[in-house]
C-alpha cells in the first residue's frame, strides 16, 4: 500500500485547498497534485494566486504564501471511484476536526464532489458557500484541475480568480 502524502497545514492560512484524495503520482513521489496531467500548478499562477509557476515538488513552499493542502481521504488512487463509504466517512470527519483546529479563511474544495462529499449537500454552485460547515470558515467551491475536465481552462481560472480577489482585500 502507498503511503499517505503528508497535509501541508498551520494556523493563520488564507487557504487550505481539499482535494478528493492523491493520485497514485502524488503518493509515488509524496507531493499534493504531482500528476502532469493536472492542472493545479498552472491554474494557480494563471490566476494571480501565485506569483510565478511552482511544481508539486514545492507544495511545501505555498506555507510562505498562506496556502495549505490536504484531502478528503488521504489514501493515493487512480480514480476517486475506488474511495470507499467508510473511507468518505471517516475522512468527512477528520477533515472538519483539522479545519476546527487550523482555522483557515477560505476552505477551497477542488471539485464539486469534494464537497458534496465533504458537507453531504446534493447540489453546489461554483464560488463561496452559504451556511459552513465549519463556522468562521468560509467555504468556496472550484472546479477540479484534473486534466479530465472538460471545462475550458479560462472559465476555471475565471472562478480561481475571485478566490485572488478575495485574499487579497
Amino acid at each position: 500500500m502507498m503511503k499517505e502524502i503528508p497535509d501541508h497545514l498551520q494556523t493563520g492560512l488564507s487557504i487550505v485547498f481539499i482535494g478528493f484524495n492523491p493520485s497514485l503520482k502524488s503518493g509515488e513521489v509524496g507531493h499534493h497534485y504531482a500528476n502532469p496531467r493536472n492542472n493545479f500548478w498552472r491554474i494557480l499562477q494563471r490566476s494571480g494566486l501565485t506569483p510565478r509557476l511552482y511544481t508539486a515538488a514545492e507544495d511545501h513552499e505555498l506555507l510562505e504564501l498562506g496556502y495549505g493542502f490536504t484531502n478528503i481521504v488521504a489514501r493515493p488512487t487512480r480514480a476517486a471511484d475506488e474511495i470507499t463509504r467508510e473511507e468518505y466517512k471517516q475522512g468527512r470527519q477528520i477533515l472538519r476536526d483539522k479545519l476546527a483546529l487550523y482555522r483557515p479563511q477560505v476552505a477551497c474544495f477542488v471539485g464539486k464532489g469534494v464537497y458534496t462529499e465533504f458537507s453531504q449537500r446534493s447540489k453546489v454552485d461554483w464560488g463561496f458557500q452559504e451556511n459552513p460547515v465549519i463556522p468562521d470558515v468560509r467555504e468556496f467551491v472550484a472546479p477540479s484541475s484534473s486534466g479530465l475536465v472538460r471545462m475550458p481552462m479560462e472559465e476555471i481560472v475565471a472562478i480561481y480568480r475571485q478566490l485572488q480577489k478575495y485574499i487579497e482585500c
